[in-house]
């Protein structure tokens, strides 16, 4: 509901605020005194075309703003601005929008009618979700068949009907497929392994060379271990030293772990140019892989499975085309049993539709109003057209054509009952019945 509405600088209003209660709000007033520009003004909240000209002049920009509150009590503020040169903006509670966003909300909030034109109910769909709200019409299950009929034959258009064509994909599809399982990936880190692995072999010999000399340093004669048991010896079991002794007896532990671990990793390292040479074939052709089929190994395998799966469509096509086409076929039946469904539903709705809008007709001082409820087409039959007649005598016609008649015999009714001036009404008296 629109609770408050702030105009200023559009056309001749210079500044207006409106606060608007529950109910009926009637705004009267003479001619060019601006009330066609309030209706404009909401227009513009919800998405309607912003034009310069509409800029009070010697302004440099019309700004219109709305609050509107939801039926759960919760608020939005919709604003709109619009420049006397360059592009039109808009903000929904604050922050940037565009048009576009602000007539998909707008829909929901504002429902606008005029002489010559009703914004939602003129339309085809919004007359035949009318009808489908009152009969109580479920489309899901009619979307659901749609929705596998077009999966199904989404699915036979992509097993690829032409022949030269798939025997080419066939063919690049198992050069793919045979190159990425012939390097026989297993490990999705291998290429940060192999690489580590190249830089040690490599390298072997400077690390052999290294390692020996600090393995001979440390526990070698007179080495660091050597030394330290020397120095735990002076200190003996004197027990002003016995903290020390402590420390140092750790430390040698220590040293002694600490020289068992570099005689492993020592028996690890290869001076193999063979090995060397196999790990940098691997690491190339790795990185190979990488540069074809994708960024990492993780990315390179799960290629592979997708090709393999493509594969093994395309080599088994005639059997999958068989089996899709029979799916279709079902399929097809299944949708035609829901749009039977939906257009019997519809089509036992409408009658009771046009009697309870009909019967309500007269509560809104249209005591000869009738309106009739069309379906057609084929199932689901999508046909709806709402037809009506404001007087007796009168037949129904098309409510997108009878829309402006209507707004003028509804004044008419109205000056009948004393709420309007017949002097105001074009068509007073209204017609015999």
């Amino acid at each position: 509901m629109l609770a408050e509405l702030a105009v200023r600088n559009l056309g001749v209003i210079e500044r207006a605020s409106l606060v608007l209660g529950a109910g009926m709000t009637a705004l009267t007033g003479e001619t060019g005194a601006g009330k066609t520009l309030v209706v404009h003004a909401v227009q513009l909240l919800v998405g309607g075309r912003a034009d310069p000209a509409m800029v009070r002049a010697g302004a440099t920009e019309a700004v219109v703003e709305g609050r509107f509150v939801n039926p759960d009590g919760s608020e939005l503020v919709l604003r709109r601005v619009i420049p006397a040169a360059g592009r039109s903006r808009a903000y929904m509670d604050g922050t940037m929008a565009s048009a576009p966003e602000l007539a998909e909300l707008g829909a929901g909030l504002i429902d606008l009618h005029g002489q010559h034109q009703h914004q939602s109910l003129l339309r085809p769909r919004t007359q035949r979700e009318a009808l489908d709200r009152w009969g109580g019409v479920d489309l899901h299950p009619l979307a659901a068949a749609r929705e596998e009929l077009r999966a199904l034959a989404g699915n036979l258009a992509a097993l690829g009907g032409d022949a030269r064509a798939r025997a080419q994909e066939i063919d690049l599809l198992r050069y793919q497929v045979d190159e990425i399982a012939a390097a026989q990936l297993e490990n999705p880190d291998e290429l940060e392994r192999i690489a580590e692995r190249e830089d040690l072999l490599a390298d072997a010999t400077s690390h052999l060379g290294e390692g020996h000399a600090a393995r001979q340093a440390l526990a070698g004669d007179d080495g660091v271990i050597d030394k330290l048991g020397s120095a735990l010896a002076a200190l003996g079991a004197r027990k002003a030293f016995a903290p020390l002794s402590e420390r140092l007896g750790a430390a040698a532990a220590e040293l002694d772990d600490t020289v068992a671990q570099l005689r492993s990793v020592l028996e690890t390292i290869e001076d193999d140019p063979q090995a060397l040479a196999d790990v940098r074939a691997r690491h190339q052709l790795l990185r190979e892989l990488t540069r074809k089929y994708g960024d990492t190994l993780a990315e390179v395998m799960s290629f592979g499975a997708r090709a393999a799966e493509r594969l093994s469509q395309l080599e088994r096509h005639e059997e999958l085309a068989i089996e899709l086409e029979s799916g279709i076929i079902a399929a097809q039946r299944h949708l035609d049993r829901e749009a039977q469904a939906v257009a019997a539903v519809r089509r036992a709705a409408a009658p009771g539709l046009a009697a309870a809008v009909t019967e309500h007709l007269a509560s809104l001082a249209l005591p000869g109003g009738t309106l009739e409820v069309g379906v057609s087409g084929d199932p689901p039959s999508d046909g709806v057209e709402l037809c009506f007649s404001a007087n007796r005598g009168t037949p129904p016609g098309p409510l997108s054509k009878v829309a402006s008649c209507r707004a003028t015999a509804s004044s008419c009714a109205s000056a009948r009952t004393g709420a309007l001036r017949p002097a105001r009404c074009p068509r007073w008296p209204p017609a015999a019945s």
